[in-house]
């Protein structure tokens, strides 16, 4: 006898695509170009949020249990309940962000990793990384500006008061 060949039935494998967590508001505002200019500032104020959160005896929640580098400051606290109420309040916008920008603000904003080093811990090409960073900064600075954590620089030029 010859050496039939066995056929086999087709498998159609279908499964629903792994879920990825979505913001929790229910239409976030446009980005738009202008937010560009707060980026240094989101970034520092995500850096205060971190020595804050040490300094009040909690892990920040973006960290989880990794392990980051440390920085020693001489920052004076002006009172503990305010550390408490602004690092609740940065945690709380926090949650509105994608896992994707919570992770790149974590790496680059809080832990201080350069993009380039980030590129090689996600493995993407450090364009992407840039780009996507920066889209992060901008939804997150538009959260900051929306909860008065930034508060938005007027332009006195070109600008009358009209009453």
């Amino acid at each position: 006898m010859s050496a039939a060949p066995i056929i086999l039935p087709v498998l159609w494998a279908t499964a629903n695509p792994p879920s990825t967590p979505k913001r929790k508001t229910a239409k976030p505002k446009p980005v738009v170009p202008e937010l560009a200019f707060y980026r240094k500032y989101t970034e520092a104020l995500m850096r205060r949020y971190a020595r804050l959160a040490m300094e009040c005896g909690r892990t920040p929640s973006l960290l989880g249990r990794e392990m980051f580098r440390g920085k020693v400051t001489h920052y004076k606290v002006q009172g503990f309940d305010d550390v408490v109420i602004f690092v609740h309040d940065v945690e709380h916008s926090l949650t509105l962000l994608d896992h994707e920008e919570t992770c790149l603000i974590r790496r680059i904003a809080v832990q201080e990793y350069t993009q380039a080093e980030t590129a090689e811990m996600m493995r993407l090409p450090t364009r992407t990384v840039t780009r996507r960073y920066d889209k992060a900064l901008d939804v997150l600075t538009r959260i900051f500006l929306d909860r008065r954590l930034l508060v938005p620089f007027v332009s006195c030029q070109g600008v009358e008061n009209k009453k």
